[in-house]
């Protein structure tokens, strides 16, 4: 099986260091809400059916301990194995569409990331050369964000997830004027070693269903820290469910500073029925 796996390069340091960056405690005033619509809060002009899927933690919830009901191991998989070693397109159909709903805000002064954003990306799915891969053509974004088209053949996991990331690590490194293979070594040594997986459940197109949060902290202790201008707060948490159609619910990177307020906060959400 082909293994989406996150790039991995020499570390390089990052920029010289500044001052950290300047952050409002959430959207200011006059902020238009679709730009950082909370997950399970359709944005204005959204059809109720699409409501995203959403997590919840499992009572007393361990990366070792119970499970919810379903088909989810009691012991507790890695990250990278949930994340890039899962066949995550064999429970859809050829022929469906997946959709997915993102956001990004930011409060630092002078709108480094630019105004709020609300998008979707789609993806169409399609037979591969066996019966659990799947060629897949996937469209990112809409108007002016709109980026080109993307095809992909004979895969078993899941784009998206990997088209997420690399957005946001473009983004991140250009606001910080550093190399974005220093964030990716960080991101993938943090999922390898150091992420936290328990057992949540989803609440998805009405159905409760049981899956998996993986979160991990890169930047924690970082030696550049003070080159990272507060973003070594950076927190990813990942929500996937075996029972969903192509395993990934929702994805969150969020970043604030000492006072509370948002750096940045990003998000990609599964929705069940916009395809």
């Amino acid at each position: 099986m082909r293994r989406l796996v996150l790039v991995a390069a020499v570390s390089a340091s990052l920029a010289a260091p500044t001052a950290p960056a300047r952050a409002q405690a959430g959207p200011p005033q006059g902020t238009p809400a679709q730009g950082i619509a909370a997950p399970g809060t359709p944005a204005p002009g959204t059809p109720a059916q699409e409501t995203p899927a959403r997590a919840t933690p499992s009572p007393g919830a361990s990366s070792q301990g119970s499970t919810p009901q379903g088909s989810i191991p009691q012991e507790a998989p890695s990250a990278t194995a949930l994340l890039f070693e899962t066949n995550q397109l064999a429970n859809v159909p050829a022929g469906q569409a997946l959709s997915y709903r993102y956001t990004r805000f930011s409060g630092i002064e002078g709108a480094p990331f630019g105004p709020p954003v609300e998008d979707r990306i789609r993806e169409e799915v399609a037979p591969g050369s066996g019966p659990e891969n799947r060629n897949l053509k996937v469209e990112m974004f809409s108007g002016e964000r709109r980026m080109p088209t993307a095809t992909y053949e004979d895969m078993p996991g899941n784009p998206v997830l990997v088209r997420f990331l690399e957005h946001h690590l473009d983004d991140l490194a250009k606001v910080l004027k550093g190399n974005p293979r220093y964030i990716k070594n960080g991101i993938r040594r943090a999922l390898r070693e150091s992420a936290s997986v328990t057992p949540t459940e989803v609440e998805v197109d009405g159905r409760t269903v049981p899956g998996w949060r993986v979160v991990a902290r890169p930047f924690v202790g970082d030696p550049v820290r003070d080159r990272l201008r507060g973003f070594d707060s950076l927190t990813y948490t990942f929500v996937v469910s075996p029972k969903v159609p192509g395993q990934i619910v929702s994805i969150d990177v969020k970043a604030t500073n000492p006072e509370g307020g948002t750096l940045l906060q990003e998000t990609l959400t599964y929705e069940p029925n916009a395809g």
